[in-house]
């Protein structure tokens, strides 16, 4: 069962423009450890365990998308996959537009040219025919996360498939009712992906699907060069809330706050999975990955600052916002 990963609540972040009146708040913040979710997980029953005794009423609760997509068992194993003639022509699309073209264009840092530039042309054409039958052909333009479809902490050749926007609302408010009627708690519950949503004006436009009302997304490559190139303010993010009515600038910014808690497990994407374990891309096993720690529930409060806000235990080291 779960398990306060961090041992007090820290301070989040609390610098955000706008109206709203949570961004004058202050953010606390507490992520819990949890065994690696394997297939046939019961992810709501470690939810439950996890932030029994610690969530209060009106508290914001935050779960990971890749996390439930591998308990709820939406995985593709990409090795049986027989690519198409264009799946083949967007692998190449990767290595050499986005590697030395697109790539460059939308600032991305060396290190990642270096991993564009040296893109697995057969295991790429395979995964690009999945991106192309599942998210379509804007979001198969992306070098990589393709509408939300990631390899990063999976084992072997699998990708995870992300959730629609009704099925993931539909989650969202499930576990919030769940937890009202087992804890007695009423909160707000946010799915949320690291996937990078961008402010362009008075608009929020993302590559991927979302159901928070306020975000434009589904824009596949578009968004994601318009951000990068433009260098537009970018934010984890919210998949689905229980709330429909929630303002998407608060759900942006606790996304945020909860994906940087969080953290990347194994690793940002496979070639960091394969180096941290040593293994080639497609080596890495499901025992490699339950080594890892993994946090994938988030609990978010709101406290007014006052002279002297008052504690709720020492702020832990390393938590995203905490003093060093």
């Amino acid at each position: 069962m779960g398990r306060a990963c961090f041992k007090a609540w820290g301070r989040g972040d609390q610098e955000e423009s706008g109206s709203l009146p949570e961004a004058r708040l202050r953010l606390l913040v507490r992520a819990f450890r949890t065994r690696y979710w394997t297939p046939g997980t019961d992810f709501i029953r470690e939810v439950v365990s996890a932030v029994k005794g610690h969530a209060r009423n009106g508290d914001f609760l935050l779960l990971s998308e890749k996390a439930i997509c591998t308990s709820l068992g939406r995985l593709v194993d990409e090795a049986g996959i027989k690519p198409s003639s264009l799946s083949k022509a967007l692998a190449l699309w990767v290595k050499w537009v986005w590697g030395y073209v697109l790539g460059p264009f939308c600032h991305l840092k060396p290190e990642t040219l270096v991993k564009l530039r040296s893109y697995p042309l057969n295991e790429g054409a395979r995964h690009k025919q999945v991106a192309l039958r599942l998210a379509g052909f804007l979001a198969a333009l992306m070098w990589g996360s393709e509408g939300g479809i990631d390899a990063s902490n999976l084992p072997f050749s699998f990708v995870s498939i992300p959730l629609e926007p009704e099925l993931a609302a539909g989650l969202a408010g499930g576990i919030a009712e769940r937890i009202r009627l087992e804890l007695g708690i009423d909160l707000t519950v946010l799915i949320i992906d690291s996937d990078r949503t961008y402010k362009l004006g008075p608009f929020y436009i993302s590559p991927r699907p979302t159901a928070v009302r306020g975000i434009v997304g589904r824009l596949g490559a578009l968004a994601y060069v318009l951000g990068n190139a433009l260098g537009l303010k970018s934010y984890a993010t919210p998949v689905a809330s229980s709330r429909p009515d929630i303002k998407p600038e608060l759900a942006l910014r606790l996304a945020s706050v909860a994906s940087r808690a969080m953290g990347h497990g194994a690793g940002r994407d496979v070639w960091e999975m394969a180096s941290r374990f040593g293994v080639e891309l497609t080596g890495v096993s499901w025992s490699m990955l339950a080594s890892v720690e993994h946090r994938p529930i988030v609990l978010i409060r709101f406290s007014r600052p006052r002279g002297r806000p008052g504690r709720m235990g020492r702020p832990s080291p390393g938590l995203p916002g905490s003093p060093s």
